[in-house]
């Protein structure tokens, strides 16, 4: 799951080829990459895994090079970290909406036109790491405050992928597993 956002090394911008695959599969099956297995995960235990997420993302913004790309098409963690923090807006945003109306559809998020637009790679780590913080909260309360009867309340993509309350909250919890699991497999020495 790469971004699109730029490389910054000597104010040089190279963009990133956007992600345009559809991870819903990630419901069905483990991820081989991270390992992630959305059958494994009780919706009662969404929130506090989205938590315990946070804390790796504080080390890797702690280190020297968080800005610098491991590639030139792959984000830094300076990036993913600012992609994490808006996918947790995001889905709070969506989860909320399903538990107000009825089956909506969600707006289309070009999630690399907005790493480039918001400068990914060149916003302070210190305020992504608070940001992101405060966001995971949010959406791990919005999760925790589903009542039982709201689980299967659904909704979809724009794409047409159907999701209910309880499948698009394992689809989030992937989504972030997966970039701290991105931004972990390059050892720090080659960073």
């Amino acid at each position: 799951m790469v971004g699109g956002s730029a490389f910054i090394r000597h104010n040089h911008y190279v963009s990133i080829e956007p992600d345009t695959k559809d991870w819903t599969w990630v419901l069905d099956r483990p991820c081989p990459d991270c390992g992630y297995d959305a059958a494994l995960v009780a919706r009662d235990d969404l929130a506090d895994l989205l938590h315990e997420n946070t804390r790796g993302w504080y080390v890797m913004l702690a280190d020297a090079d968080f800005a610098v790309r491991p590639a030139q098409h792959v984000w830094s963690r300076l990036e993913y970290a600012c992609h994490v923090r808006d996918v947790h807006r995001i889905f709070a945003d969506r989860v909320r909406l399903m538990l107000d109306e009825d089956e909506p559809t969600f707006e289309s998020w070009d999630q690399d036109a907005t790493a480039v637009e918001e400068s990914y790679g060149e916003q302070d780590p210190s305020e992504v790491g608070t940001e992101l913080v405060e966001r995971a909260a949010e959406a791990a309360a919005v999760y925790a405050s589903v009542a039982d009867d709201q689980w299967q309340r659904k909704g979809r993509r724009s794409n047409g992928s159907e999701f209910t309350v309880e499948s698009i909250g394992r689809y989030h919890l992937h989504d972030v597993v997966h970039h701290l699991w991105d931004i972990s497999i390059t050892p720090p020495s080659e960073r």
